[in-house]
């Protein structure tokens, strides 16, 4: 009886001692009396990548690292406009008036992009009325949240005054007096070089810009904006020409509006027998793109 209890003593001492091994299949025999099999393996699967295995009374502990998630870069699209009307009136007088103008702007961190296009066309009793052609472009860089350089095109195409063309190209700078997240209101000035057909006379000039441009937003689906330019010819102040633009737009969709300005452009020194001043109201339906 004595012995039996050596034998079993000596194989659980001898089974402690497998159990403290490395990982591995071990098998005990204790002649006459049991045999134990003890397997101290512990397997472990989907790792996607580990750092060593820390060992502990011969298990392996093995540490997941998750893969990093990195953020989408922010993106700066731009932003499209068509906008068209259309006014007819038959009877006493036939009158037909159609005004399109396409915009787009884009604005990142560093840089602001204003391009557009509008041309209108009006007629009464088979008699031009409105006949003209205009297009801008204006590329902006942010020194600071507010001041900006700016370069500047302009040009315009208008029958009615005898203007077969005007071209503007120059550079400047800007500074931002209220800049919010719905109300906006920049000073600008700078120079330009003009090129011109006037009453069938050819010109160009150096000319100075002083500018102003408002917008405000209201709550999302309506907008209000005015600006207004004036370029003065350097060596003769009093040939100058003004700019001025109002307007409000509101939202109907996502994607429609109506819109609705006041266009008005001054020329100090118009071509011969033509007004100095030519103003129109133009509204429409505009689509956002």
């Amino acid at each position: 009886m004595n012995a039996v209890k050596i034998n079993v003593l000596a194989a659980a001492v001898m089974a402690a001692g497998i159990l403290n091994s490395p990982a591995q299949t071990n098998v005990v025999t204790v002649t006459n009396f049991v045999t134990v099999v003890i397997t101290n393996v512990v397997t472990v699967t989907n790792i996607i990548s580990a750092t060593p295995a820390a060992q502990t009374n011969g298990f392996a502990f093995v540490a997941a690292k998750l893969p990093m998630i990195m953020p989408a870069p922010p993106k700066y699209p731009w932003k499209n406009s068509v906008s068209a009307g259309l006014s007819l009136a038959r009877g006493n007088k036939n009158t037909t008036m159609f005004n399109a103008d396409f915009q787009t702007d884009k604005k990142t961190p560093f840089d602001e992009y204003h391009f557009g296009l509008g041309m209108a066309y009006g007629e009464q009793n088979a008699v031009e009325t409105v006949n003209n052609y205009k297009e801008f472009g204006q590329w902006n860089h942010l020194f600071t949240s507010r001041f900006f350089g700016y370069l500047r095109t302009e040009g315009l195409h208008d029958s009615i005054a005898s203007l077969d063309y005007r071209l503007t190209l120059g550079p400047g700078v800007g500074y931002y007096l209220i800049k919010g997240t719905n109300t906006t209101l920049a000073v600008e000035t700078g120079g330009a070089y003009e090129f011109q057909r006037l009453g069938g006379e050819d010109q160009s000039f150096v000319t100075a810009r002083l500018a102003e441009r408002f917008e405000h937003k209201i709550n999302g689906r309506a907008r209000l904006w005015q600006s207004v330019e004036i370029q003065p010819q350097v060596d003769i102040m009093e040939n100058y020409v003004i700019n001025f633009e109002i307007g409000a737009e509101a939202a109907i969709t996502k994607s429609f509006s109506l819109k609705t300005y006041f266009d008005d452009t001054y020329a100090n020194r118009p071509a011969a027998d033509h007004l100095k001043n030519d103003a129109k109201l133009v509204a429409g339906v505009s689509y956002k793109f």
